[in-house]
């Protein structure tokens, strides 16, 4: 068999914060126990196939940069898909990371038709089961591609012509079949283009329902087919689409509460998407963690001046550590993961960047688990929040959540109280604390 990376170790060593050798971790230490767990059980990292083997570095101004042999033969293409896999799981032994996860036009190529790319999708997957048979390697989860092809440039599910909402269902119903067969323990949605450029040839409420109908099916096809793993949707504001449908995590509860998918789809959150859709990353795992909807991570990064998705590899620990604590705090990523959708700048194009974006990468988020764990152990912010709402474990404030008063007895009550005294919020002290946590975390 073919090595790709032969300038890299057989596997990628622990050697501890002092270390200087870049084909090191100095942070992600998988056996390390934190917060009683394992580090690899708590982070459960995951290296996508779409940016780091299908692509060759092309931008919308340029041709392709990465130096991919495994994407030169056009002439064969199931041999081309062949040996992009060769070359993904030679990756993923030597990362020693434990999960992957695919696009099903990742792996396979379309054919000239539906039972073409179907056939193409089998034999593929085929050879998945064995690389992960050998290998060791899980997979996180599996999405189908419902935005690249030009059939789908009005959307799939919510697609003006129910022979493209048809041909979408097709195309998930085998990858999710497949996803149940190689043992994903997720199922991703992502509507690239569930969306809409302008209102002036759009029925927004038509749509809607159609996306409804469709995560229905999903549900019920899950449930067929036996595959326990979580239905996941992923927000995103815009890009392709002017706006999207799953706008942030928000407008997702809302859609599953107004189709009755509650309890049956839950959200895989993206760094990039939350600060696009104008969030913080933490806040939207907050809100999905609030809403009872939190699946899975797709770990990446942003630029602040930049209004598009770059999807850089996570570098700040400052930015990870308020996200890991929330995740802590919500109990841990379950059966979710923290996925690195994220691509290498289009001028690292050696092979062996590849290895050293992700290993900064989860370096970056296992040394903001340590400063997250930090922070729950030194119950610091814990302690300032419950003293913060202190009050409504008083008479007062019990009397209200229960119902037991209303909006003539509260006008009583204040015509007699004592004047309200604000208390302070002391957020620059609660930031140094997180400040603190990062710096000592070791």
């Amino acid at each position: 068999m073919t090595e790709f990376f032969t300038t890299v170790p057989d596997r990628i060593p622990y050697e501890g914060p002092d270390s200087d050798n870049p084909l090191a971790f100095r942070w992600y230490d998988a056996d390390r126990v934190v917060a009683g767990r394992r580090m690899e059980d708590h982070l459960r990292f995951a290296v996508c196939y779409w940016h780091s083997f299908a692509s060759d570095g092309a931008d919308i101004f340029g041709e392709g940069t990465w130096d991919r042999p495994w994407l030169d033969d056009a002439s064969d293409p199931l041999g081309a898909a062949r040996h992009k896999m060769a070359a993904a799981f030679e990756f993923f032994e030597k990362l020693g990371q434990p999960y992957w996860c695919f696009h099903d036009r990742d792996i396979a190529p379309e054919g000239a038709d539906f039972a073409e790319s179907d056939a193409n999708f089998a034999v593929m997957v085929d050879e998945a089961a064995a690389h992960m048979e050998r290998t060791g390697t899980r997979l996180l989860w599996g999405t189908a591609n419902l935005f690249s092809n030009r059939r789908f440039q009005a959307g799939a599910a919510t697609n003006p012509d129910p022979e493209l909402f048809a041909y979408a269902a097709a195309q998930v119903c085998q990858c999710l079949d497949a996803t149940h067969r190689l043992g994903g323990e997720n199922y991703v949605l992502w509507g690239g283009r569930e969306g809409y450029e302008t209102l002036l040839n759009t029925d927004l409420a038509r749509e809607l329902d159609q996306l409804g109908r469709f995560f229905h099916l999903v549900v019920e096809h899950k449930h067929a087919i036996g595959f326990e793993g979580k239905l996941l949707i992923e927000p995103k504001p815009f890009e392709p689409t002017k706006h999207q449908y799953d706008f942030d995590v928000a407008a997702v509860h809302a859609f599953l509460q107004k189709y009755d998918l509650m309890g049956e789809v839950h959200v895989n959150i993206e760094v990039n998407h939350a600060t696009l859709g104008g969030h913080d990353f933490a806040h939207e795992i907050a809100a999905a963690f609030a809403a009872g909807i939190f699946g899975s991570i797709d770990a990446n990064a942003g630029d602040d001046r930049l209004g598009w998705d770059v999807d850089r590899f996570p570098v700040s620990v400052e930015q990870m550590t308020p996200a890991m604590f929330e995740i802590l705090r919500g109990g841990g990523l379950g059966s979710g993961g923290l996925n690195f959708d994220a691509k290498l700048r289009r001028q690292s194009i050696a092979r062996d960047d590849l290895f050293h974006a992700h290993i900064g990468g989860m370096d970056t988020m296992a040394r903001a688990l340590l400063a997250a764990a930090m922070l729950l152990d030194d119950g610091g912010l814990k302690g300032a929040r419950t003293e913060r709402y202190r009050g409504w474990e008083g008479d007062l404030g019990r009397r209200i959540m229960a119902g037991d008063e209303s909006l003539e007895s509260l006008r009583d009550h204040t015509l007699e109280a004592a004047e309200p005294q604000p208390l302070s919020g002391r957020q620059e002290q609660l930031e140094n604390l997180v400040a603190r946590a990062v710096e000592r975390a070791r």
